[in-house]
């Protein structure tokens, strides 16, 4: 529990993706009923795609290689599997400030934030969502962000390359842009540990929330 009646979830194992989405999108209905506490959640699910609202069937290079499950998310195919930390936030924006835009980018900056103190220089790109580091003089992705509201309560969330086979993204065209690689911590030769990546995250959380009381209400 922390101090702000925000649950910190960390579950052990690879979670099922369809019962996973049906618990998020529950616990997100009840906090807006105001029968359950926000709920930030880290988790490692089998290997899987998602295909958000905006996913190309072209996109899709090895069908049936890994299930895919279409989700209610933006964005287009991205992978899921074992080494990647998943972090879904449930998050009541209707008190954090209504400002969908103000809420990415302060996700960005705790992500980038996270990835500072593992001595892991990270940065957004403009016109590319999601967190890129400079790998072997290219840009590439270490970092994948999609969110949805439900009555102002946020869904889904991040999605960081601790140490997953990489290997796997090689079945779509992960978010769209194939002139870009996708790494990984372990790639990038720093810290493999989900744990010390999760411990990145907690120090930095309050400033997150501190972060999204500077948002404007969006009506």
């Amino acid at each position: 529990m922390l101090g702000d009646d925000i649950e910190w979830r960390v579950s052990e194992g690879l979670l099922p993706y369809p019962e996973t989405l049906a618990e998020m999108e529950a616990r997100a209905t009840a906090i807006r009923d105001g029968k359950a506490r926000e709920l930030v959640w880290l988790l490692e699910h089998p290997p899987l795609y998602t295909a958000g609202t905006s996913a190309v069937e072209t996109d899709l290079i090895a069908p049936g290689r890994f299930p895919v499950y279409p989700v209610g998310r933006g964005g287009k195919y991205t992978y899921h599997g074992p080494g990647q930390r998943v972090g879904y936030l449930m998050l009541d924006l209707d008190k954090r400030g209504r400002d969908v835009r103000h809420f990415v980018h302060t996700l960005e900056a705790w992500l980038i934030g996270a990835l500072a103190r593992l001595d892991t220089p990270a940065h957004i790109a403009p016109g590319r969502v999601g967190i890129w580091v400079d790998h072997e003089g290219q840009e590439a992705k270490v970092g994948a962000i999609g969110v949805r509201l439900r009555r102002w309560v946020t869904l889904h969330g991040f999605a960081v390359n601790v140490e997953p086979d990489l290997g796997h993204f090689n079945g779509i065209v992960p978010c769209g842009l194939p002139e870009f690689p996708v790494t990984s911590l372990a790639q990038l030769g720093k810290v493999t540990a989900m744990k010390q990546f999760d411990d990145a995250l907690r120090i930095g959380f309050e400033s997150f929330l501190s972060g999204l009381s500077g948002a404007k209400n969006d009506v």
